[in-house]
């Protein structure tokens, strides 16, 4: 899987490139979710906000613009949540997005 060092900036690479961003942000807004399920314990690299306008968005619904985001960022996810709510298998930190907020701009 991914390390969460700069996971933010490959997220925004991959975003730019898939989706024709015309303006984009990825914050990575972790910190305020320690403690909390899918919390990695280093208040990096699981939670995070995508503010984004793409030309691909237009004419589609709200949950078909989200669902372009999403598909984008499949790599970045661990959807069967193999490594647990809050550590790999070895005690390393988890290093996959527990959470996505998307604002269409």
């Amino acid at each position: 899987m991914l390390g969460t060092e700069h996971m933010a900036a490959r997220m925004q690479a991959v975003l730019q490139q898939r989706l024709q961003a015309t303006a984009l942000e990825v914050l990575d807004e972790s910190a305020a979710h320690l403690g909390h399920a899918g919390s990695n314990g280093t208040g990096h690299g699981t939670h995070f906000r995508v503010r984004i306008a793409s030309p691909l968005f237009t004419g589609r619904s709200r949950v078909a613009q989200h669902r372009l985001v999403y598909d984008a960022l499949h790599d970045f996810f661990d959807p069967y949540n193999k490594q647990g709510a809050a550590a790999g298998t070895n005690g390393e930190p988890r290093d996959s997005v527990h959470a996505l907020a998307i604002e269409i701009l």
